[in-house]
This record gives C-alpha cells, structure tokens and sequence, in this order.
C-alpha cells in the first residue's frame, strides 16, 4: 500500500517553504505512548496540556513532547522531565534547558515573552550536543513512525547524544522529518548520513540547505526565500540572513532577504496548490496542500560586493 511519503517523493513535492512555524520551541520530555494529540493524550495529565496550549495560543510559541528513542509502551514517567527552550530568530537564538518536578511549573512562564525572544532566565543556558528531534509519532501518521523511529535509533546508535523523538513537526508526507536546534531549521527525508552531515554543519555553526525546509522563525515564503538565497549565494553560516519584509497579498508576494553583511536580495516567491492532488496524511482523501516556489532571486543595489558567493 502506497504510504503519503512516498506518494510525495514521487511527485517530487519540494520540500523548502514547508516547515512549522514558531520563533521559540518549549520541548517536555514525556516518555510512554503518545496519542494524535500527544498533549491532551498521553501520560501528561491531560488538564495540564490543555492548560499549556492555551497559553501558548498566538504567542509564537510552538510546545511539543519529547522522549528518547526506544521502547516506550512500558515506559513510565520520570521522577523529573528535561525541559527544552529555543528561541530561533537569527541573530537572536538561544537555547536553554532545566529538570523540572512537576510540568505545572510551565505554566509560570510568560509565553508571550517567550515567542518574543526574552528567556526571562529560565533553566541554564544549553551547551551540549545540538538536538535533534525526529518525529515518530505514529499515532498522528504511521509514516512518522515506519520512517521516523528506524532514523532515530539509528541516530542514537551512532552515537549522536542530542537524538530526541517529537510528537509532531506537521508535514507528514515528508517523513522522515527532523527540527535542529538550536538554528531551527527542519528537514524532509532524512537518512542517516545526511543528518550526520546536518549534525556536523550545525556543530560548526553552518547551515545545510540541501533537504531543508526551511528557518521555523520565518512564515513559509520567508522559509524559501531564505533557502533559495543560500542557493544562490552559497552562504552557509548560521544567522547570516535574515527575512526583514514580504511585501504582496496575492499568490506572488516579494521577500527581502537581508546580509549581516548589508548586502540584500529581493525574492519572488509564487503560493499555490501543488498538483496532481495527493494525500497530505496516510488515509486521508486526495488533497492539493500548499507549496511555495521561488521564481526569481534579485541582487538589490547597495549591498558590499555583489551578489557574489561568499568568501
């Protein structure tokens, strides 16, 4: 039975634009089984993760459940949860962790703060291995299982020490699919040798634009335009660029892409229906998602040397 993974990959869906959007990632490890909607059912008490989602409503604050790999239906909860926190602007990120006694302690936080940028000193600061958090959650889709839970065992048998499962990234017909921080950037049918090498990059402060989705900190057209600009240009550092305006209200919109450098690209980016419709999740009738493709990447005057590819 054909799965909505390889009905995408055949269809060659391109994967940049089509990441989740958030500017701050709140990761709680709970370890057992997850449900579909892994926040209201799994073993987090339920009024706590109903709690949890309305305050991060609007915020810009994405909150998912983590575990390691391996078997879980046997699992029970630890005496203490590792808590994660990213913030992924360029330019601005940060990554802190703590050990928390009670998961009600999250609710203390001021999320608006949070998608803002602002820690307000929560937990310490992350210093460790750079995370990387596969989804597996077979309850949402099986693909993120079939695809997902091999990549990260593999992963954690390799000796990756960041390798963590995640309930949910959205796009399940790119399984297996992945969120990296403390950059933030996602990928789309990852092996292991390609996620080593994205581990590598990240570890020397570098981007891999090849498999990515894109930036969560940017909306989808800022995620391709970001990736088509380091195409282009061969710019690969961490926080180097940046979306500072999308201009448009049509299915064409202008994105600005901005240099640490000064130097600028104005991106035309196209939002449509990608054909012929598919499945966007095993089991699910024919549907046309949406994508986002560059059509054109313009050097904009002013800017240090060009278009040229860095140095």
């Amino acid at each position: 039975m054909s799965t909505c993974a390889t009905a995408s990959r055949d269809l060659a869906e391109p994967l940049a634009g089509t990441a989740a959007t958030a500017r701050t990632w709140l990761l709680l490890e709970q370890p057992g089984p997850w449900g579909a909607k892994a926040l209201k059912s799994s073993r987090l008490d339920p009024e706590v993760g109903r709690a949890l989602e309305a305050a991060a409503e609007g915020t810009g604050v994405r909150i998912a459940l983590i575990r390691r790999p391996g078997r879980h239906a046997d699992c029970h909860a630890p005496t203490r949860q590792q808590v994660y926190v990213g913030h992924t602007v360029p330019g601005r990120t940060w990554l802190r962790g703590a050990e928390l006694d009670d998961p009600r302690q999250l609710l203390d936080l001021d999320f608006a703060a949070l998608g803002a940028g602002d820690h307000g000193g929560f937990g310490t600061p992350y210093t460790g291995a750079p995370l990387a958090l596969v989804c597996t959650n077979g309850k949402r889709d099986r693909c993120c299982a079939l695809l997902g839970r091999p990549l990260a065992s593999a992963l954690a048998a390799s000796g990756e020490e960041g390798v963590w499962e995640i309930t949910h990234l959205g796009g399940h017909r790119f399984s297996p699919t992945l969120l990296v921080l403390p950059h933030g950037y996602a990928y789309g049918r990852a092996d292991l040798p390609a996620v080593k090498g994205i581990l590598d990059a990240v570890r020397a402060d570098r981007v891999v634009a090849e498999g990515c989705r894109g930036n969560s900190a940017w909306e989808r057209p800022g995620q391709a335009a970001e990736l088509a600009v380091r195409t282009e240009t061969g710019e690969d550092r961490a926080g180097a660029l940046s979306v500072v305006a999308t201009d448009g209200t049509g299915p064409r919109l202008e994105v600005t892409v901005a240099h640490t450098d000064g130097r600028r690209w104005r991106v035309t980016v196209e939002q449509g229906a990608s054909q012929p419709p598919r499945p966007e999740s095993c089991g699910a009738a024919p549907a046309s998602p949406g994508r986002v493709d560059v059509v054109a990447v313009r050097a904009l005057p002013g800017g240090p040397g060009g278009l040229g590819k860095r140095s």
